[in-house]
This record gives C-alpha cells, structure tokens and sequence, in this order.
C-alpha cells in the first residue's frame, strides 16, 4: 500500500476476487445441499453431508492453496453451509470446529484419509443435530 492511485485498483481486485469466491459458494451450497426430509419422523441420508463436506474441504484447500491457516476458512466455510441448510449458526460453528479441529495442518493440503475422517465426523455430528 502506497499512494491512493497504486492502492485502489488491488483494493479492487481483491474485493472482485472474494466476491467470485462467495458467488462460487453460493453455487456449491446450493449444488451440495441435501434434499429435504421425506416426513417430520425422516432424516436426511448422513451421505449427502458428508460428500457436501469432502467437496467443500477439497475446494476450500485448492482455493486457498492451503496456505498458513487454510483449516479455519474451511470451518468458516463449513458453517456457512451448514447455517445456509437451517442450521442454527452457533450450533454450525460447533458443528465445523469439531469435525475439523486440529485435523488439518499449515501449508499441507489434506490427504484422502484425512478428508474422509473429517467428512464422516461431520456428518455424524450433523445427523445428530437436525
């Protein structure tokens, strides 16, 4: 950051790019979101959270290069989807932290394993919310 003139057009370009990447997950959110239950006494198959999971750690990771503190945009990032599918937003911060929480490292991008042991703690926790 220098004079008003240098600084203003990366002000720009950095708000254009979080705006691409907000409109990007509206359209995952929208894409991942399970189907709703059949009946008051049906519940949502676990497998639709947990695939919504994988593809959103996966991308969250790619996106941000998993660079320094990636893992707490995707609880952010988690939450916001499951607060966009009805979930109480204390309860989806709760949710993401604990299916997330120390699993992942700095400047690693996840392995499979990893994925799959966060993604099936989440869905769990989900299943046992709604």
């Amino acid at each position: 950051m220098t004079t008003a003139d240098a600084t203003a057009p990366l002000a720009v370009e950095a708000l254009l790019e979080w705006r691409d990447w907000i409109e990007d997950l509206a359209d995952r959110f929208s894409s991942l979101a399970p189907p709703q239950p059949a009946g008051p006494s049906s519940s949502v198959d676990p497998w639709h959270w947990e695939r919504a999971c994988t593809r959103l750690v996966t991308v969250v990771a790619d996106r941000t290069r998993a660079e320094s503190g990636w893992y707490g945009h995707c609880e952010q990032v988690l939450g916001w989807f499951l607060a966009y599918n009805g979930i109480d937003e204390e309860r989806a911060r709760e949710i993401a932290e604990s299916a997330v929480g120390g699993r992942f490292g700095s400047w690693t991008a996840p392995d499979v394993v990893v994925v799959d042991t966060v993604s099936s703690r989440f869905a769990r926790t989900v299943d046992g919310t709604r």
